[in-house]
Order: C-alpha cells, then sequence, then structure tokens
C-alpha cells in the first residue's frame, strides 16, 4: 500500500484528504496551518478531520529541517499538497518515491499563483476548474495529471465558484489516485506560454475606481464579498463596503449617486445598482435603509 504525506488546509484539503481515505489510501502524516486570528474561518478544519481518523498533524512548515529528517524517515510514496498556503522546497519535493502533487484552483496553465477563484471572478470569466499536477521549484509549473473544468454564472460570487472548484477537485482526485496507485496516471507537459501568473490580494486591493465599467466593478465586488474582506469606497471621509450590486445600463458621473430608490451610482461605463452595503462603524444594511440624498458622490479615497 502506498505511503502519502498530505499537506493540506481549507475545504479543498478537506474535502481531498476525505476522498483518498474513502478510496483506501494510507496517510502517515499530515501538514496544516494554525487559523489566523485575523482570517473569517468559515471552512472546515484539517485537523478536526486528521483526529478523527488517527492521522498525526503538525502546523510547522514542512520546509523546517526537523520536519524534512522527519520525510526523509517516513520516505512517502507521494506528497499531496491541497491548498496548503506554504511553497514546498526542492529538497522537500525529491523525498517521495514517486513525486509530490499539487491540486490547484484553476484550469491550468490559466491562473496559475495565488487566489486563482477570486482572480477568475474579478476578471469575469465564464470558467475555470481543478487541476491536480506535479510540483516543480517554478509554482503551478510541472506536469498535469489531470483536471476538470467548472462553469462560472454571472451571478457566482467568489464562494460560490469555491464550492464549485472545491467539488471539481474532489472529481479529479477521485479519478487520479487509483492510477498513480497503480504507476498509471498521465503525465502532461504544461504550456505556460498559453496562461497566466497572479499574485496575491491584500484588503486594500478591494477599492473601487467609479471611473471602470460597472460591470468590472461588480465583478470586483462579487469577487471578494462575505466571506473576503469586501470592495470598499469612501463616503463623507468614512469608509464604505459594498457587499452586493448590479451592474444596469444608464449613465452617471463616476461615484456620484443619481437615485436612491434604488440606490443607482455613474460609473465609467452604465450604472451600479448598490443592494447592501456596511458604513463604517455600522451594520451592513440593505440599500433601501442607505439615508444619503442624490447627488452624494462616492470617492476612491
Amino acid at each position: 500500500m502506498s505511503s502519502l504525506v498530505v499537506c493540506a488546509y481549507h475545504n479543498v484539503g478537506y474535502r481531498c484528504i476525505e476522498e483518498l481515505l474513502r478510496q483506501g489510501a494510507h496517510i502517515s502524516l499530515i501538514f496544516t496551518h494554525e487559523d489566523s486570528p485575523t482570517e473569517q474561518i468559515w471552512f472546515q478544519s484539517v485537523r478536526e478531520l486528521a483526529d478523527a481518523h488517527g492521522i498525526p498533524w503538525r502546523t510547522s512548515d514542512i520546509n523546517e529541517p526537523e520536519n524534512v529528517t522527519l520525510l526523509r524517515e517516513i520516505a512517502p510514496d507521494f506528497i499531496f499538497s491541497f491548498y496548503y498556503r506554504n511553497m514546498i522546497k526542492t529538497q522537500v519535493l525529491e523525498i517521495p518515491r514517486y513525486g509530490a502533487l499539487n491540486l490547484h484552483g484553476s484550469y491550468l496553465p490559466r491562473y496559475r499563483g495565488r487566489v486563482p477563484v477570486n482572480w477568475a471572478i474579478i476578471n469575469g470569466e465564464s470558467e475555470t476548474g481543478a487541476t491536480l499536477h506535479y510540483m516543480v521549484e517554478k509554482p503551478d509549473a510541472g506536469d498535469i495529471v489531470d483536471q476538470e473544468k467548472v462553469t462560472i454564472a454571472f451571478t457566482d460570487t467568489a464562494l460560490d465558484l469555491f464550492g464549485k472548484v472545491t467539488a471539481a477537485a474532489v472529481t479529479v482526485i477521485g479519478r487520479a489516485w487509483p492510477l498513480l496507485a497503480a504507476g498509471t496516471a498521465p503525465r502532461i507537459p504544461m504550456d505556460l506560454t498559453a496562461g497566466n501568473y497572479c499574485g496575491g490580494r491584500k484588503p486594500g486591493d478591494g477599492l473601487i475606481h467609479w471611473t471602470m465599467p460597472a460591470v468590472q466593478i461588480y465583478n470586483l465586488i462579487r469577487g471578494v464579498t462575505h466571506p473576503y474582506p469586501g470592495a470598499f469606497t469612501h463616503l463623507d471621509g468614512k469608509r464604505v463596503v459594498i457587499w452586493s450590486a448590479w451592474p444596469v445600463e444608464g449613465k452617471g458621473e463616476p461615484g456620484r449617486i443619481i437615485s436612491t430608490k434604488p440606490l443607482l451610482v455613474g460609473t465609467g461605463d452604465g450604472l451600479l445598482e448598490i443592494r447592501s452595503l456596511q458604513m463604517e462603524g455600522e451594520q451592513e444594511m440593505c440599500a433601501d435603509e442607505f439615508s444619503k440624498v442624490k447627488d452624494a458622490r462616492f470617492l476612491n479615497r
């Protein structure tokens, strides 16, 4: 029976471990993360899953010398990475007998890099996917074993899409693991020239620029809405988070409120109907509760 070491976090990590266990895989050790006190924890706990199945786990970085020594003692056949947040160094990738593989939340080579689900929504994509590939020194660049596409609806938020990508990830692992265990899994070279690479995002990247078209602002809002930090603007010197909106036809000066019922704001192309927002220091409210008058203006800062 093949021996596995798994690096995992978040729902993708939880669900993919579940699928491996369902198929009878033997997991010797799990590396995961401590939950950050500054992050909204809305996803399932890999540590709890490990405890439920009696699998030892560590939250220290897999690249630390003592962990590298332990891995060499375990001598796993495979290492898997499922939404593990640390880059795994070459000295670790060389340890497993048959290779180290990563489950990435996009249809590679598109959206290599960080937060691919959020980027796909923000950029208005109509599809993405999940990809299992071998890890090499360059991130998200190794040979592809299997991948599954998912459709992005125009109404999908990043959370909606994350659920779709998670399900696709489980499908990929379900298909690929028997082939990997049997030594018959394909290795398809990745053409990096056909894709793109995206960096991570910070809360400050959610600033709304009202000169952008309404559709682009809408995509930003749905790409970073709950449980993420949200897209924001400023009004009367206060920060305002826009949690929900919808693009509509019409014209108006960018950032200018042209109607309060419905709450319509001008953009660089079209109007944005704001449906849910949160003034600094207040609770989230429906647009109907918004008390500002017509002609007030949202500002970038």
